[in-house]
């Protein structure tokens, strides 16, 4: 899990782990991550939304808030569970979900348990995802009344976990804006990487309407996660 491994007497840079930040061994975490057992124990056995929620987890919400200047966060205690539910929890059956076809497992469940109708798109290719939102926007024309009943959303990684790319998000947000379809945006390689403080692809570029779930393993080196949203201007 460290950043460097000893193998035969040298070391060596480790490159098979997610502690790319070298968060664990520091000393400094540990001494904090020490203190705060003896105060609340090992974790809160328990879901959030029953018995496991404690003040830290509020201070740290909005903190969170504070940080990525957005209305709202929520943390969930594993991070897997972040966008696998979230997704679900906005998108229903009769919803379309326009997926780039290199989204993590994590995302691939979650397209599923909506029981939405997912239209694919090649990975990172503006040109094909617009062909297919076209594509979505004839047929809205066609038939009006369902149409008026149907949420569409994009999902895409804003640090690809299987390829280690970026999206094109400018792109994408111009097309969010052309076609009217809301976005998820999974930051949970790219938080505490990309910007000059950290913040993700909220460091580069500006984006309101936005569900910006995000697993915390890689910053904070702990199974947790957390979702934050921008309220879209009219």
């Amino acid at each position: 899990m460290t950043k460097y491994v000893k193998i035969d007497g040298k070391e060596y840079l480790n490159m098979a782990t997610s502690n790319f930040l070298g968060l664990v061994g520091d000393e400094r975490i540990e001494a904090v991550a020490e203190k705060t057992i003896l105060k609340y124990g090992v974790g809160s056995c328990g879901p959030r939304g029953f018995y496991g929620t404690m003040d830290v987890h509020l201070d740290l919400e909005k903190q969170l808030a504070e940080f990525l200047k957005c209305e709202e966060t929520v943390l969930y205690s594993y991070g897997f569970a972040t966008v696998a539910s979230a997704i679900p929890a906005y998108a229903k059956r009769g919803d379309v979900i326009f997926a780039d076809k290199g989204v993590n497992f994590a995302i691939q469940k979650g397209l599923q348990a909506s029981r939405s109708r997912i239209e694919w798109f090649e990975h990172n290719d503006v040109n094909d995802l617009e062909r297919l939102l076209m594509e979505q926007a004839e047929l809205d024309k066609k038939h009006p009344k369902i149409a008026a009943k149907t949420r569409r959303f994009m999902v895409v990684e804003g640090l690809y976990h299987n390829t280690g790319d970026l999206c094109p998000l400018p792109q994408l947000m111009e097309l969010k804006w052309k076609y009217k379809v809301r976005i998820f945006i999974d930051e949970s390689m790219s938080f505490g990487v990309i910007g000059n403080t950290g913040r993700g692809w909220l460091d580069l570029i500006v984006y309101e309407g936005a569900f910006y779930p995000s697993h915390l393993r890689r910053t904070s080196e702990k199974w947790g996660g957390g979702e934050a949203t921008r309220k879209e201007e009219s």
